[in-house]
């Protein structure tokens, strides 16, 4: 399936203590859930924006580093967060959209608020 949030977009965080802020995604994190049996009873994703929840992190000095305290983007849930639209500058959703082109099925990702296609997720040729 493919991702509504990918590494590289640009986001708004719409919830927390960081609310209004905007940044790139750094890093997204897919985290399996298992019950007792350990079947997989579903998928937590969390997202590293960059500049949003900023945490300390006092390290002890080595032979190798310094020690310190580091700053760090530690990871919020992905239902936090939504992509910029690219012509409006205000938050939007992602959907999908399929269009027929030359022969070919192409998948893109589509921003709902104006309907800017942002990229080609995927392109298959039309069996007949």
């Amino acid at each position: 399936m493919a991702a509504k949030i990918k590494t590289g977009d640009l986001v708004v965080v719409v919830r927390g203590k960081d609310k209004g802020k905007q940044g790139k995604v750094l890093k997204v994190i897919k985290k399996e859930e298992r019950n007792k049996k350990g079947e997989v009873i579903g998928v937590k994703t969390r997202v590293v924006v960059e500049g949003v929840n900023l945490r300390k992190k006092h390290v002890k000095a080595t032979q190798v580093s310094e020690g310190g305290i580091i700053e760090f983007e530690a990871p919020i849930d992905v239902s936090n967060v939504m992509l910029v639209d690219p012509k409006t500058g205000q938050p939007t959703r992602v959907g999908f959209e399929v269009v027929e082109e030359n022969g070919y099925l192409v998948k893109y990702r589509v921003a709902k608020k104006s309907g800017t296609r942002l990229e080609v997720v995927s392109k298959k040729p039309i069996k007949k």
